[in-house]
Formats: C-alpha cells, structure tokens, sequence
C-alpha cells in the first residue's frame, strides 16, 4: 500500500505540470550561418498558472512561443504538452493534440473575413465532429460571456478592434483547452481596449483556473501575470513571481 501511495503521489507531480520544455535548443540553418534562437531551455509551467513571457525583439520569445504552443519542434531537448512527449508524434497525432490542448489568440485576429462573429467562434468545433446545433449553442453561450450577445451576428469588419480579440478569445476558448496561449495580444489595439483584453483574461483565468501562456516585450502587460519569465539571447534569465519581479530593471527597446 505504501508503494501504491508513492507511485500515486509522483503521478499526481507529473499531471500537474501541463507544458513541459527539458534543454531545448533550436537552431536554424541560414545556409552558412546558424542562428541558436534557443540555448537549453528548461520551463515547466503547471496547470492553473498565468505566465508571461517577456522579452525584446531577437530574445528568443517567438521561437520560444512556438515551442510551448507545439507550433515547432525543437533541434534537440524534450517537449511535453499535457504530459506527452510532441517529438514521438507524427504530424497528424501533434495536429490533434493542439487542437484539444491549447486555445491560441494571436496579435492578428485571424478572423475569417466573410464569416460573422458566431461562425468564425464556431470552426474549430467543427473539426470535434460536433454537431451543429451544439457547436451553436455553445458559440453563443461564450460570446454572450465575453460580452458579444449583441455583436454575434457581424462580420470582422463591422467590429471594433476590441471586439474582433474577444472573438478571436472566444474562438480559442471554445474548445475548451487546457492552456489559452496568446502571442502580443495588445498589439493592435490602444491602451483603454488593451488593457480590457488583459483584464478578460485575466478574469478568466481566476473563474475556470484556466492555464494563461502570454507572449509580450511589454512590461505593462507581463503586469498582468502571475509568473514572469524573462528571455534574453535565447536563455531565460529570470523565472520569478510578479510581485518579486524588479520590472524596473528591464530595460525598454
């Protein structure tokens, strides 16, 4: 019985932990030139946590980025994403295990331009063989929580830019992932619609535990977390939590 408590509890340790990155490096191959964007990166981040990656351009952060979100495969190191090892999966099998597993909300809404509100929240549902009906109601249930009941029906271009994020949340909410990773998601909106998005997330993240990966070279917006990492050439130089975190001694670019 003491053995099956042991095992138990190292499982329980294991099954926190949601992302998983064991000295990855990757470098890419610019013909005579190799460019060493990461240089052995360890980062585990646990189910629950409100992270932001901070860093400058050229640190590493969007190579960085791509790693926690599976996007990429690393030269050399070990990835887990929701405890499976991504570099043993074909593409098809990693190509599914984003789908359930991560939400991505990007700088650029990517929004289907000819498609409204409702039906851009409503894809990747379809890709769950979910049925229509279902996919529908439970569109609208999310957009009418992030406070789109009255915006569903228009397409991209007849919403604020405020709006399109929030569609764009929605949409990568709706699959209900175990971790919302978005890349600069201030970055094309002014500071009063900005600071709403971090403000959503934010508040999302308390109510459902969800797991929040943020992506920024902003100081204001790293604010939001509750754990900063900070990349500079590629290695992380400081892993703290917010209120340890000397934000003054980041210099602006």
């Amino acid at each position: 019985m003491r053995e099956t408590k042991k095992e138990t509890k190292k499982e329980n340790r294991k099954d926190e932990y949601v992302i998983e990155l064991e000295n990855v490096k990757k470098i890419y191959d610019m013909g005579p030139v190799k460019v060493h964007a990461l240089n052995g990166i360890n980062l585990k981040i646990k189910k629950g946590e409100f992270v932001a990656v901070l860093g400058y351009s050229g640190s590493g952060k969007t190579t960085l980025m791509n790693m926690i979100g599976s996007l990429d495969l690393p030269t050399s190191g070990k990835i887990k994403l929701a405890g499976v090892d991504i570099t043993t999966l074909t593409e098809s099998e990693l190509a599914q295990l984003r789908g359930k597993k991560i939400g991505y909300i990007f700088q650029a809404f990517n929004l289907i331009p000819t498609l409204t509100a409702l039906e851009n929240v409503m894809l990747p549902l379809t890709f769950h063989n979910i049925p229509e009906e279902e996919r529908r109601e439970k569109s609208e249930r999310i957009l009418e929580k992030l406070g789109m009941k009255n915006r569903m029906n228009h397409l991209p271009k007849e919403l604020s830019g405020g709006e399109q994020q929030r569609v764009a949340i929605a949409r990568a909410l709706v699959v209900e992932p175990e971790v919302v990773l978005a890349d600069e998601p201030t970055g094309n909106l002014d500071y009063k619609r900005g600071l709403d998005v971090l403000e959503l997330l934010t508040k999302l993240h308390k109510e459902e535990k969800r797991t929040v990966v943020i992506v920024t070279h902003e100081r204001f917006v790293a604010q939001h977390a509750e754990r900063i990492v900070q990349i500079q050439d590629g290695v992380i130089i400081k892993d703290e939590p917010r209120d340890k975190f000397d934000f003054n001694n980041v210099k602006k670019k």
